[in-house]
């Protein structure tokens, strides 16, 4: 049925959910996986919120957000392995986070996106918004959003 799946994570115990549910959908239909997060690039300028940084401290910050990702999918890789799942993952730095998800999804030739969701409505939905939302209004490959 699949043959890649894409999962995109924050490292929050929600995504850790669809971690979880992506692993074992993978191994069911035996599958690879592609683990996911994206990190955000250091605000370079006053108008961005940045605080003034030297060019090197905000490459350290960079990387230490990019170190931070590999952790998460170091932590992924290792239980989709321990399921016999065959594993990769992948950072991307982006402030756009659902065109990266679905920039990735493309270049990783998958054929799914699993993704979790807080399932917000109303003003916190319009306020906070919902990268999950935006993947899966704008994807051309199917997406399996979990709450």
């Amino acid at each position: 049925m699949y043959k890649r799946i894409l999962v995109s994570t924050d490292g929050s115990e929600l995504s850790g959910k669809a971690v979880n549910h992506a692993i074992a959908l993978a191994a069911q239909c035996g599958a690879e996986l592609v683990a996911m997060t994206v990190v955000p690039h250091y605000p370079r300028s006053y108008y961005d919120g940045s605080l003034p940084l030297s060019n090197e401290e905000v490459e350290r910050v960079e990387k230490h957000w990019a170190e931070g990702g590999h952790k998460i999918l170091d932590t992924i890789r290792d239980a989709a392995q321990a399921k016999g799942v065959a594993a990769s993952d992948v950072v991307v730095k982006s402030d756009l986070v659902a065109d990266a998800i679905i920039e990735t999804a493309k270049k990783q030739d998958v054929d799914l996106i699993v993704m979790a969701s807080h399932g917000r409505k109303g003003v916190s939905r319009l306020l906070l918004g919902s990268e999950t939302q935006q993947v899966l209004t704008r994807s051309e490959i199917p997406v399996l959003v979990l709450r």
